[in-house]
């Protein structure tokens, strides 16, 4: 993980569990903690709601990053 925010001065981090108190902030502090001088933009992370998960699964659906979500603030992060 490391090694590829030196290598692209970028990080995206994309997972399910909810955006605060969720394992994606715990990695974000491990990268800006060792390799903050190497970013070339914020970490950027892509997370379900604060909320709790749905059921339904339409709901689940509507409630999961999707991929246009990926791709919109993967192109705002190359943008930077």
């Amino acid at each position: 993980m490391l090694a590829s925010v030196r290598k692209t001065s970028k990080a995206i981090l994309l997972h399910e569990d909810v955006m605060t108190g969720g394992v994606g902030g715990e990695i974000a502090a491990r990268i800006a903690e060792r390799a903050f001088e190497y970013l070339d933009g914020p970490v950027v992370r892509i997370a379900p709601p604060d909320t709790p998960i749905p059921f339904s699964p339409p709901l689940e659906d509507a409630f999961l990053p999707s991929v246009p979500k990926v791709v919109e603030k993967a192109r705002w992060l190359y943008r930077y």
